[in-house]
């Protein structure tokens, strides 16, 4: 996008493509009103209100509407924006969209209107970056966190970092500057003031790795012999009857994969065939025994499963040894048919619902590696890159500190840590960056 691009006025459907009872319409840009002035059969609407009326072309009507009108900068992007709700049929949408464009506005790229309200300062980058992630979130906890991020409640965490940071600076600056006039902060001060700022970007880094989880989810596949209690495990853990359930050996014969929240994080559940190698085996069957050794290879965590009624066998064992050096949680089936609880595994009933709770907390606790979900806020991948650069430079600062090397220098590393701060809220980008981050989002936001 070049410069000029960002001062034409944007039009775009802002609702899912499909039918439905509402579908909404969006312009923004300084022609929105005069678009709305040729298209709207109420002239006299006014902004910040609800204006109803007809959307008209060549003096036919198109549709009944109602009206929305944000005069600048009272508006997402801090722009003039127009909104029309109408009736969700395709047709209608599209005809109103071509309207708009047909008088003055262009078709919006992805993400334009959230760019624009950062550009505008209506938003800062990880605000921006929450629009995203509650559009995509795949759990309630996400949606709350990101939610929090658009409250401002990463940036403020960023920030005091920074405040603390810029004064740290400030002060080596000024002593440098007017050395007849401001003395040099003496070196231990210099030292615990570096220290409780790397320790306070270690309390957000903390929590990357459920971040990062509780945002793209992962992959579990239940894993073992035919009759082992695969489905049944994959239905209680789903609360529902979705995989065929039968005492014949063989039945689940493809992939069958379903979303599920376990406590926070997504999780796609996937129930595989069960592993065996005999004569009984069709060419069906062994199609999907290939498939769940595909599947071993791609998922994040092995439910691996053995009938405890029956003991653990030879079979067992086979698989066993295929998956044991992926990350896997071991489980003995039916434990309400066995006469004692195998001390090697977590005993399950998908029957009767014994431990099926347990497991859940053990699979959260494998995920998540001990690592904490209790945090207001979640990071991204390009946040987290920008911590690790303000971490790295702050500990080079606090290596020439602790040599007594002389301030003007050390002076470096903590203004590299400051700007390494800034580009998680956008006062210091790259135009690179910025499309990056804006081309994932959807046309209309």
């Amino acid at each position: 996008m070049n410069i000029n691009d960002e001062f034409e006025t944007i039009s775009a459907i802002a609702t899912p493509l499909g039918t439905g009872g509402v579908g909404i319409v969006r312009v923004s840009g300084n022609k929105a009103f005069e678009i709305a002035q040729k298209m709207f059969s109420n002239t006299s609407f006014k902004s910040g209100k609800i204006n109803h009326g007809w959307v008209i072309e060549s003096g036919k009507k198109l549709d009944e509407v109602v009206l929305l009108a944000f005069k600048a900068p009272n508006s997402y992007t801090g722009e003039d924006i127009i909104e029309f709700q109408c009736h969700g049929g395709p047709e209608i949408i599209k005809n109103i969209l071509d309207l708009t464009i047909k008088y003055g506005a262009r078709l919006a790229q992805r993400g334009e209107y959230t760019k624009r309200a950062f550009l505008n300062k209506k938003l800062d980058l990880t605000q921006a970056e929450a629009v995203l992630d509650l559009i995509h979130a795949k759990t309630s906890n996400f949606a709350q966190k990101s939610a929090n991020n658009l409250s401002g409640v990463l940036s403020q965490a960023v920030n005091e970092i920074k405040s603390s940071i810029f004064k740290l600076y400030s002060r080596i600056i000024a002593a440098v500057d007017f050395p007849e006039d401001v003395a040099e902060p003496e070196y231990p001060y210099l030292k615990d003031e570096i220290e409780k700022n790397i320790n306070q970007i270690d309390k957000i880094l903390k929590n990357a790795n459920a971040s990062n989880i509780m945002r793209q989810g992962i992959k579990i596949a239940i894993i073992g012999c035919p009759n082992a209690g695969k489905s049944s495990l994959f239905n209680a853990l789903l609360n529902l009857e979705r995989a065929i359930v039968t005492d014949i050996p063989g039945t689940t014969r493809d992939i069958i994969q379903e979303s599920i929240d376990i406590d926070g994080i997504p999780v796609t559940l996937i129930d595989t065939a069960g592993i065996r190698d005999d004569h009984t085996v069709d060419k069906v069957e062994a199609i999907g025994i290939e498939y769940t050794k595909n599947c071993v290879q791609n998922a994040d965590l092995i439910l691996f499963l053995f009938d405890w009624s029956k003991g653990f066998d030879e079979n067992d064992a086979l698989i066993y040894e295929m998956i044991e050096n992926k990350q896997h949680i071991k489980i003995a089936t039916k434990a309400d048919l066995a006469e004692v609880a195998n001390p090697e595994a977590i005993n399950i009933s998908a029957k009767t619902g014994y431990n099926i709770e347990e497991l859940k907390e053990k699979i959260k606790s494998a995920v998540l590696n001990n690592d904490a979900m209790e945090t207001e806020f979640v990071t991204n991948k390009r946040q987290q890159e920008c911590l690790i650069n303000a971490k790295k430079s702050l500990e080079n600062a606090l290596i020439a500190v602790n040599n007594n090397e002389i301030q003007d220098l050390i002076s470096i590393d903590i203004k590299s840590a400051l700007m390494s701060l800034d580009e998680i809220t956008g006062e210091v980008i790259t135009d690179e960056i910025l499309e990056n981050i804006f081309e994932h989002f959807c046309i209309g936001k």
